[in-house]
């Protein structure tokens, strides 16, 4: 198993930056790959980024490329989101969430396909 605890939220105005982190608890932390999904309020959870076991591979849902980035550290068993650029409808709270079936190349943009999840960090941005 693995524990997942986000950091970084706040509020920030429209075209700021937030570097939102989660830790994960583990030795295997390699072994997951790790996504960033998002829910607004009274909307659905959504996928925002993901990022394969090997960092080779990431992904991003369309609104947030070119603004996000996703990166992770091994070694520090962490995974980052650095927002860029931010807007109002990017507003949401923040969750992490791990996958331990992927194979080394994959970056899921399905959330059901993960198997742990932290407990989100809020972002709030004032136009």
């Amino acid at each position: 198993q693995v524990q997942l605890v986000e950091s970084g939220g706040g509020l920030v105005q429209a075209g700021g930056s937030l570097r939102l982190s989660c830790a994960a608890s583990g030795r295997t932390f390699s072994s997951y790959a790790m996504g960033w999904f998002r829910q607004a309020p009274g909307k659905e959870r959504e996928f925002v980024a993901a990022i394969s076991r090997n960092s080779a591979i990431t992904k991003y849902e369309d609104s947030v490329k070119g603004r996000f980035t996703i990166s992770r550290d091994n070694a520090k068993n962490t995974v980052s989101l650095q927002m860029n650029s931010l807007k109002p409808e990017d507003t949401a709270v923040y969750y992490c969430a791990a996958d331990s079936t992927s194979n080394y190349y994959r970056a899921p943009d399905d959330e059901h396909q993960y198997d742990y999840w932290g407990q989100g960090t809020q972002v709030t941005v004032s136009s």
